[in-house]
């Protein structure tokens, strides 16, 4: 069974799954799924708990044989299995199905990993779990969901932020939501706790108190205009220029990006589906997003332009032109978010 993380506690209350298995990329939900899973334990008069880090070498029977330990006057025990990869070996996955075809009623068994592949759950010894299992997938929170999540842990310590302070503290974290929890129980010192009242949170506030977290480089620059966002593209140039990062790293990063992209958008001008074509081409599951929207947009005139446009920018810097090699840049990636920029410069040569 498949459980979303906001279905979790409904889930604990009212189907107690044998075993949980809590898997994703991001650090701060995937500890707060897990944290639920301990606190129901806690609630619910499971008196102890072991822990088992998990890697290659880990020896299986110790699971086996604490999970067979049956007694009339057993306690109740939370088990937790914390893997450094979601992929087992044979015993591991034996170990697992030996226990959810024998379930010890005493026991809850928690597992904590990083992302299950797709290709994971659709295997025969992965779905043997399922009936007996918990599978609660976290997933990163998008630029789009990152606002309204950050005003509901807001409004859930005491504090109205309005929309321009709400905006502010979105770019000051930059998507890091452990940075963000941080800079929210910073924000609460500024409450008063006995007050039945909210506390107004401004923008002026959020800039003297929130740290900015932005540290960019050439690949968030790159997704983000993938994904269409021109004005976060700009943004993130900006930064790369003051922190002064060279022009050519970020061209030579997103020419690799287009000849990647060329042979994806063929196909998908050809009359293939995104779809297969990111899985044939094994984009990251991180840059699904981002890669679907270009590929939705981009077709290959347009990246073998880029590529041509990548040159002018190349040029600018080693002195061959008299172009600013930021402003090419800004073009570049203006043109690849589908924003279209009113100027077109002439190259000039030196002599």
């Amino acid at each position: 069974m498949t459980i979303k993380p906001e279905q979790l506690q409904a889930q604990l209350e009212q189907d107690l799954k044998p075993l949980f298995w809590v898997n994703g990329d991001e650090p701060l939900l995937l500890q707060e799924c897990a944290d639920q899973i301990r606190a129901y334990c806690r609630d619910n008069d499971f008196q102890e708990r072991e822990i088992f880090s998990v890697d290659k070498r880990f020896n299986w029977e110790l699971f086996s044989a604490t999970t067979g330990n049956l007694s009339l006057f057993a306690q109740k025990k939370l088990i937790e299995l914390r893997l450094d990869s979601p992929k087992l070996e044979d015993p591991g996955k034996q170990a697992l199905q030996n226990y959810v075809a024998s379930v010890n009623p005493d026991y809850l068994i928690l597992i904590t990993s990083s992302r299950i592949e797709p290709a994971t759950l659709k295997t025969k010894w992965f779905k043997s779990l399922i009936p007996s299992t918990g599978i609660v997938q976290v997933w990163p929170l998008s630029v789009d969901e990152l606002p309204r999540w950050l005003n509901k842990r807001l409004q859930r310590e005491g504090i109205n932020a309005s929309p321009e302070a709400l905006q502010l503290l979105v770019d000051r974290v930059e998507g890091n939501l452990l940075i963000a929890v941080q800079e929210i129980e910073k924000l609460k010192l500024l409450s008063d706790p006995d007050s039945k009242q909210k506390f107004d949170l401004d923008a002026e506030t959020v800039s003297y108190m929130v740290a900015d977290s932005s540290r960019y480089n050439a690949f968030n620059l790159i997704d983000a205009a993938l994904a269409g966002n021109g004005k976060r593209a700009l943004k993130i140039i900006n930064g790369l220029h003051n922190e002064g990062a060279e022009p050519l790293m970020i061209i030579g990063a997103v020419s690799a990006e287009l000849r990647r992209l060329l042979p994806m958008s063929k196909k998908v001008e050809a009359g293939q589906s995104i779809r297969s074509v990111l899985q044939s081409s094994r984009v990251n599951f991180k840059r699904e997003q981002a890669v679907t929207s270009a590929l939705q947009r981009v077709r290959p005139a347009l990246i073998y332009s880029l590529l041509d446009q990548s040159r002018v920018v190349d040029y600018a810097v080693k002195g061959l032109s008299t172009n600013n090699p930021w402003i090419e840049i800004e073009n570049l990636f203006l043109r690849l978010s589908a924003v279209v920029t009113a100027t077109s410069r002439r190259t000039v040569w030196k002599h």
